[in-house]
Order: structure tokens, then C-alpha cells, then sequence
């Protein structure tokens, strides 16, 4: 699975390694080295104004999402706290998912993820969870594939127009590890590739087997891995010693 991550990067870098058509000041998050579920993450969707036709253009923005899908039938946002990740072999099935694997798709970056490697201690035999930051070698950005999902507020009575009554909430889709982080943790996030953004992100790309074929492992030799504090384990801690390396 995918529990933690870092996002660092800030809106204005986002929108233009991206080619972000659309994204309001307003909306800024904090650079986050410890994100969790339930924040509020940066995501990068295609979507056509509300109202417009199939042939209008769907624009290219930045947007603040909730980590955690909340499906459209939940009855409240606890439903979120469950679905942080959705599998690549099942995404298309899930009746959570299968939906906004068709209709909504998102990219989700990221300067790297953490996951944590069951170590046994040789002096005591005590097993500890060792913290790992898994990120490119290059420091490029990694852009996790996501779904979102728009969830109804009943407690914002009768008026749809009202951006209150509407929460927008986002899954990370997880494969095998592969690479560095596949010597630390069976699963891993799947990071897309720049020439599949296109298609991913193209709100008219519905073919469920064309979609499933954009989802391949990330190529081997690319990312690397360093043991971390484990302050990172506590969700209060933040800032840019979580990355530093520890022996």
C-alpha cells in the first residue's frame, strides 16, 4: 500500500511541469514531508465545466483533493479513511472504483513515498519498522495515478451550486514493487510515465482495456531508497528532516 508520501513542490512548479491550464491562488496547500490520509493533496485532472457539452474542452488544472475516495453512495466521509489505495489488478471491478476508473482519472505528485521494512533487532530479537523514503533517482516528480470522486454533503440542503455541498476526494493506485522499493515493501504507488499523462488525464479515453495498458510497472533502476527517522511514523511531525538519511 501506499500510507505516506511527500509533496513538496509548489503550485506554480506543479502547473508548469504539468502544462496546468487552470488552477486558483486561493486554493494553495502547504508543502507537506509527511502527507496522510484524509489531507488535502495537490491532483491534476482534465474535466469540462459543469453543464458543458461532450464536445467542449475539458481544460487541464490543479486541484486540492482529500486523500481518501469517497464514493458517490457513502453516507459520510469515513468511507474515505478505507480507500486511500485502490489495486491495479482489481481498480476496474471495484464497485468503489470502477466508476471513476472510467469517468475520473487524476495525477497525484509526488517527490517521493515511504514505506516501512519489518527489521529484526540481533541484539534483543525485538522485529522494529524501519522507515524508508523511496523517490527518483534524478529528483524528478513522480506522478501517481489516482482516481477522484465528487461525494454529495446532505448536510448543505438544496443548493447544488454552493461549493460547500460538494467534497472531492482522491485514491493512489498501487502494483508490485518493483525496483528499490520492492526490497522494502511488496507494493508500491504506480507512478506514470510523461508520454502516458495525456491519456490517462483525457476525460474521453473510456476504454477500460486501452486504460488498463497506461498502468505498467515502472521501468527497473530508477528510484532509490534511504532509511529515515522514524518521526516520520507520527503524522504531527513535518518538515525536510523527515528526509534526511539514518543509519
Amino acid at each position: 500500500m501506499c500510507g505516506r508520501y511527500a509533496s513538496t513542490r509548489s503550485p506554480q512548479d506543479l502547473a508548469q511541469l504539468f502544462q496546468v491550464a487552470e488552477w486558483h491562488p486561493q486554493e494553495a496547500l502547504e508543502p507537506s514531508w509527511n502527507v496522510a490520509p484524509t489531507d488535502d493533496v495537490w491532483a491534476v485532472l482534465e474535466r469540462r465545466p459543469r453543464g458543458a457539452g461532450e464536445d467542449a474542452p475539458a481544460p487541464r488544472a490543479l486541484r486540492p483533493m482529500r486523500w481518501g475516495l469517497v464514493p458517490s453512495w457513502a453516507k459520510d466521509v469515513k468511507t474515505g479513511a478505507r480507500l486511500i489505495n485502490a489495486r491495479v489488478e482489481t481498480v476496474h471491478e471495484k464497485p468503489a472504483f470502477r466508476r471513476a476508473f472510467v469517468k475520473r482519472r487524476c495525477l497525484l505528485p509526488a517527490d517521493g513515498f515511504y514505506e516501512w521494512e519489518q527489521v529484526r533487532d540481533d541484539t534483543s530479537g525485538k522485529v522494529r519498522k524501519q522507515p524508508y523514503f523511496i523517490h527518483p533517482e534524478d529528483g524528478s516528480v513522480l506522478a501517481l495515478a489516482g482516481l477522484y470522486e465528487f461525494w454529495r454533503d446532505p448536510a448543505v440542503k438544496d443548493d447544488d451550486d454552493d461549493p460547500a455541498a460538494w467534497l472531492l476526494s482522491c485514491t493512489i493506485i498501487t502494483t508490485e514493487a518493483t525496483d528499490a522499493a520492492g526490497r522494502v515493501h511488496p507494493r508500491m504507488p504506480l507512478a506514470l510515465p510523461p508520454d502516458h499523462y495525456d491519456a490517462w488525464l483525457d476525460p474521453r479515453h473510456e476504454s477500460t482495456d486501452g486504460l488498463r495498458a497506461l498502468l505498467v510497472q515502472p521501468a527497473e533502476g530508477h528510484l532509490a531508497a534511504r532509511p529515515v527517522s522514524t518521526a516520520v511514523n507520527n503524522v504531527r511531525n513535518n518538515g525536510p528532516q523527515l528526509l534526511e538519511e539514518r543509519t
